[in-house]
């Protein structure tokens, strides 16, 4: 016998208590907010946080964009996209600029977002002083002694043993100026678009069960050293191979044919809708 599942998969008892913790999150913005994590029918480590806070946000009405490290057709972005659209009947797009809720893997879209959309970021470890402190107990109290000198020495170590900061992705953050906070694997080429987003940003940890948020024209400062200040990945003088974008983060790939090295748009959707609006000015030229 199939049983009729609730819209958007949880009950609404679970939805408001997650939508209370979103609450909390919000109004203390970078501030780890416990939730009760449900159990899904995905394995944690897998983007069940982000997944939580999506189902217990969305309405009928919504247009949900999914990305996985920028593609909308990975393994992760189409299995959440199946289980969202099951269980609601929502719209799912591809372009950015259409959607209200994305969710999304180590990446902010290229598009700017507006004050309009909700981004939810999947994270897999939300404490930024995990690697200088083991004790969740004594992070919390670091936490609530605005004591981030941890923080600090990691950065300075890195600097000691490669001359520059060295994180690759989910380089630690200021938020509004009293939390710092791990803004999820994202590069740090994604770092400045938090600060002042139009758009809401929420983060959640489904296996560490933990929520947080940055609201709207919130200040987000990357953690840096005045002698060493924050610097973002550069691709100076490389363009996408497909569409010849220069100002976006790319993936270098090696083309199977030559060898030789290749570069490409990371955003999958924004280098399709470069792409087609090529072709649209190939063909109004052509035809005029």
């Amino acid at each position: 016998m199939k049983t009729k599942s609730h819209f958007a998969f949880f009950d609404e008892g679970s939805k408001k208590e997650i939508r209370r913790s979103i609450l909390k999150a919000i109004a203390i913005p970078g501030y780890q907010v416990p939730f009760a994590s449900r159990e899904m029918p995905i394995a944690r480590g897998w983007g069940t946080g982000g997944l939580q806070i999506t189902l217990s946000i969305i309405g009928k009405n919504d247009v949900l964009k999914v990305i996985d490290q920028g593609a909308d057709e990975s393994v992760n972005a189409v299995s959440i996209k199946k289980l969202v659209q099951s269980t609601t009947g929502v719209e799912l797009v591809k372009r950015t600029q259409e959607a209200s809720i994305i969710q999304s893997r180590h990446r902010i879209p290229e598009v700017p977002l507006t004050p309009e959309q909700i981004l939810v970021l999947q994270v897999p470890e939300p404490e930024p002083l995990r690697r200088v402190e083991k004790s969740a107990y004594k992070t919390k109290i670091l936490h609530s002694e605005n004591d981030y000198s941890g923080a600090w020495l990691m950065l300075f170590e890195q600097i000691m043993k490669y001359g520059r900061t060295a994180t690759g992705a989910d380089h630690p953050v200021y938020v509004n100026n009293r939390y710092v906070m791990a803004p999820s694997p994202i590069p740090r080429y994604d770092n400045p678009k938090m600060h002042q987003s139009e758009a809401l940003i929420l983060l959640g940890a489904g296996r560490e069960k933990k929520i947080y948020a940055i609201p709207p024209y919130t200040d987000v400062e990357s953690l840096a050293f005045d002698d060493y200040p924050f610097a973002v990945e550069t691709f100076t003088g490389k363009s996408c191979h497909l569409c010849g974008a220069e100002d976006v983060f790319l993936d270098e790939l090696v083309d199977p044919a030559t060898n030789e090295t290749i570069y490409q748009c990371n955003d999958t959707s924004y280098c399709i809708e470069r792409l087609n609006k090529k072709e649209e000015v190939e063909v109004e030229t052509s035809h005029a």
